[in-house]
């Protein structure tokens, strides 16, 4: 693994969002080729590259018109337009202020009937997509990536995760301090499926 240290998070912002967009720029994406990118959907840490990438769609420099992208996590029971829900934080703050198309994003569903056999197709869709090329995750304060507390299997695939205390504890400040308010439990990739793919880290980044 190569560490990238940066000075601030400005520049690790900047820095993560330039990577982004360079590897779609010599993926060359087109109709017949998407380019799947993995993102995470943390409350602070991919804020600042998602307004570069958005700098960088505005001003030309960058399409999403071929981009696939799956999400890491979600919570389990939060309805889909709650304001915390992860769904909620991508639209308002990436997808709509960008050209990638709606069926192109892939978001598990916390609310679905049957959750284990949601994790299951999410696993397929990326398969079906022929794999993740690049794979940005923001690493938790205990170096946990998405929802994988400290001691999760390395072989782990998506699924239901039940979240540790100091994870509900991180997570209160976006609901209001109230820690009865914070969802005990989502849907997260696996250490696995992350494995998948390819590492590289920057900072409070890892990016796959």
């Amino acid at each position: 693994m190569k560490l990238i240290i940066l000075n601030d998070y400005d520049q690790a912002s900047e820095w993560a969002a330039k990577y982004i967009r360079n590897k779609i720029l010599q993926f060359s994406p087109g109709p017949n080729k998407y380019f799947t990118l993995g993102l995470p959907t943390g409350k602070s840490t991919p804020l600042g590259c998602y307004k570069k990438l958005i700098e960088y769609y505005k001003n030309g420099a960058l399409s999403f018109q071929y981009v696939k992208t799956f999400n890491m996590d979600e919570y389990v029971g939060l309805p889909r337009d709650h304001p915390e829900s992860y769904h909620s934080f991508m639209w308002n703050n990436f997808f709509k202020h960008i050209d990638i198309k709606a069926e192109n994003t892939h978001i598990l569903d916390g609310n679905a009937a049957d959750l284990q056999a949601e994790c299951d197709a999410f696993e397929k869709k990326i398969t079906a997509a022929g794999g993740i090329q690049l794979f940005v995750g923001g690493i938790g304060p205990d170096g946990h990536i998405a929802f994988n507390e400290p001691g999760s299997s390395l072989v782990s695939r998506t699924r239901v995760k039940t979240l540790a205390k100091d994870t509900i504890m991180a997570n209160a400040r976006f609901f209001d301090g109230d820690l009865s308010k914070v969802p005990t439990m989502a849907l997260t990739l696996g250490v696995g499926t992350v494995e998948d793919w390819k590492i590289v880290a920057c900072s409070s980044y890892s990016i796959k």
